[in-house]
């Protein structure tokens, strides 16, 4: 094995997020037939998404304290058994409350296992064009909604919302299962100096450590507030477009136009954060985000609906992979894992609110307004608080 195998690691890694992550964000198009067929409430069945990112919030700084200890290997294949299982029983749910079990509690811990997991593993194997390969692996989610959810759309047409879960369900053991086995650990670590002459944090510094300090506060609170302010518009923008006058196959769309930007702003992010740095790209794609979610409440046709999901799309994806860059400048190889995983329970809190406060403004006022409102002022203050990311010490002389 050598360093080559390292771009099989970031396919890897974009595969298992691509089917992980879509099958779990594929609840938006699921929403509206479970609610016509069941009568469950909006808010009852956006609650299983926010179960979704607290479970997965908690497993995820778990999975990340294995991963430093046995490797990813064994965390994606336990990931991609658990997966399939959640949503074959999901779909089977004939109560509101099994139903948040299996979807929320359940997809929360298999989807865990993949994004922290793979992005520490893959900032292991490179030391040069890291940001790049961060974001590669990354972009399976943003592939995701233009796979998955219209695939998931497709089935609902043509069979029922139960027959598509179930479909889901199964196309994903026979997906991640064979790939998780393509995971390995590097031959030696990459290098603690990453490029452009900074150290990657302290060599002796503990877990407990970490989690104290200046650099994981910025990094958390930002990842939170971040992921706060876009959860809400992307779970409701399918429905959102439809209560604009959109139709349902077109609305899909719409999260599909996200995805593929998405994609897009995450070659684009990495290649300007090996470039220019991560925290300045970061803080310019959070103020773009946080301008642009209240100009969907402008938004009225499909063409401008388009138009601010390529901006949209591309802004949230694309700053998505710099926190993992940051993390491992700030902290180093050794406990990689265990730090961003923490990070990630943290920007999971924050993917929870969104989802359950949409369906909460919506029951009570028939409409998204304050959702949108709210999510801008919440993106403003991820933006703030990125400013204060401590800058990485310049590298240190080695000795002869």
């Amino acid at each position: 094995m050598t360093h080559s195998y390292r771009w099989m690691i970031v396919a890897a890694g974009a595969l298992m997020g691509c089917v992980a992550i879509g099958a779990m964000f594929s609840l938006a198009i699921f929403l509206e037939p479970i609610a016509v067929d069941t009568q469950w409430s909006r808010a009852g069945i956006s609650s299983a998404m926010t179960l979704n990112f607290l479970v997965m919030g908690v497993s995820g700084f778990a999975w990340g304290a294995v991963t430093d200890r046995f490797g990813a290997r064994i965390v994606v294949l336990t990931g991609a058994v658990l997966l399939g299982l959640a949503l074959v029983l999901a779909s089977q749910a004939h109560s509101l409350l099994a139903f948040q079990l299996g979807y929320g509690v359940l997809v929360g811990i298999a989807a865990s296992t993949f994004f922290a997991p793979m992005i520490a593993l893959t900032t292991a194997w490179f030391d040069r064009q890291r940001s790049l390969a961060v974001s590669l692996v990354s972009a399976g989610m943003g592939v995701a909604p233009m796979t998955v959810s219209p695939f998931a759309r497709w089935l609902i047409t043509a069979y029922d919302w139960r027959t598509a879960m179930l479909v889901i369900g199964i196309g994903a053991w026979v997906l991640l299962l064979p790939t998780a086995l393509l995971v390995r650990q590097p031959p030696q670590t990459a290098g603690d100096v990453p490029a452009g002459g900074e150290i990657a944090g302290e060599p002796d510094m503990t877990v407990w450590q970490a989690l104290r300090s200046p650099q994981f506060l910025v990094l958390g609170l930002t990842f939170f507030a971040c992921c706060a302010a876009h959860s809400g518009p992307i779970f409701h923008m399918v429905s959102y477009a439809m209560l604009c006058g959109v139709a349902p196959m077109a609305a899909v769309t719409i999260y599909s136009v996200e995805g593929l930007a998405g994609l897009g702003g995450r070659i684009l992010f990495g290649v300007a954060g090996d470039r220019l740095g991560a925290k300045p790209v970061l803080v310019a794609g959070l103020l773009i985000q946080a301008a642009v979610i209240p100009a969907y409440l402008l938004a009225g046709g499909l063409g401008q609906f388009y138009g601010l999901a390529v901006i949209f799309g591309a802004t949230y994806g694309g700053t998505m992979p710099l926190y993992a860059v940051l993390a491992r400048e700030y902290f180093g190889p050794r406990i990689m894992g265990t730090v961003f995983g923490a990070a990630t329970m943290l920007s999971a809190l924050g993917m929870s609110f969104g989802p359950l406060a949409g369906g909460m403004i919506y029951d009570a006022y028939a409409s998204y307004s304050w959702l949108f409102i709210g999510s801008a002022l919440v993106g403003l203050g991820a933006a703030g608080m990125a400013l204060a990311f401590p800058r990485v010490k310049p590298a240190l002389p080695q000795p002869a």
